[in-house]
Order: C-alpha cells, then structure tokens, then sequence
C-alpha cells in the first residue's frame, strides 16, 4: 500500500502526507500503526486516561518539526564555526539544507530513517490517533446521531472537532 515502483518514484512526487512513509522502512510504519492500535485499544478500557494522553499529542514533535529543529541548528552550528574558525565548517549549512530541501520535495533526507526508527510520527499519524481517542471519548457522538439538512450537521461537526483534548 506504501511501497511505490522505483519507475513510480522518479516521475512522481508524493503528495504530503504519504512522503514520510512511502519513504519509511515497512517495519517502522507497521511498527507506529501497531502502537496507536495498542494505545487506543488500551485507552478504550481507561476513558479516565484519554485527556491526559490528549495533552501528550498536543507536546509530541512529529517528524517534520524534529527534522526542521536538527537541521536549523546544524546549519547555525556550521555558520558560527565557519566564521570563527575554519570556512570549510561553511559546507555544513550548505549541505543540510539540501537535505533539508530533498525532504521536502521527495519526503526522505539522511537522518529521516533515524528519527523513524527512535519512533518520530508524522502529524497525519498523531492525528490518527488523536481523533480515534476523541471517538472512543464520544466527542463524536453528537453527530453520529444527528439527522438533519446537511448544514447543521456540518456545523455540528465542527464543533465536535474543535472541541479541545
């Protein structure tokens, strides 16, 4: 379902959310879908604990933030020691932002398998979670059950989805 031809891959660029794990070892993907599976399913029999594992979602870095906090400091890193010291730190900056650059086209730079395997999430799997717990909570129940023109619906979940933790 991830996986992509190699042929697939050079002519196409993978659109936003599936760039991390087209680009994921299958393992790891397996690995982050089996531990939000667990954690619902674990949450789902201890509705006590779901606002305070909310508010741990709200905290978590996902890949992207952890990717771009790295490679902001690399690159002042590299600008402060080549200008200090020796310019070749100059290639440092200069490296990790075509790193940085590669990842946001194609979804893959070199420390991306890293913070995969260390268990960094992309937002698309922290919200899976997150809104799967909001259902177990019933958050959603409201409008479930709502039979009506499809406005009030419409704005019924809305609500439903803004509503905090």
């Amino acid at each position: 379902m991830r996986s992509r031809s190699m042929t697939q891959e050079t002519f196409t660029i993978p659109g936003s959310a599936e760039r991390v794990p087209v680009h994921t070892a299958e393992e790891f993907n397996r690995r982050i879908d089996d531990d939000i599976i667990a954690r619902v399913h674990f949450l789902a029999t201890r509705p006590d604990k779901i606002d305070e594992r909310l508010s741990e979602l709200d905290r978590e870095w996902d890949v992207e933030r952890s990717l771009e906090a790295n490679a902001s400091a690399l690159a002042f890193a590299g600008i402060v020691l080549g200008v200090t010291g020796r310019r070749r730190w100059l290639a440092l900056p200069a490296l990790v932002s075509a790193f940085l650059f590669q990842h946001a086209v194609q979804g893959w730079c070199p420390p991306l398998p890293l913070l995969r395997r260390l268990g960094f999430r992309t937002t698309q799997e922290i919200e899976r979670e997150r809104y799967a717990l909001k259902a177990v909570r019933g958050d959603f129940d409201e409008v479930l059950a709502l039979v009506g023109p499809p406005e009030e619906r419409a704005r019924k979940a809305l609500e439903a989805a803004e509503r905090p933790h």
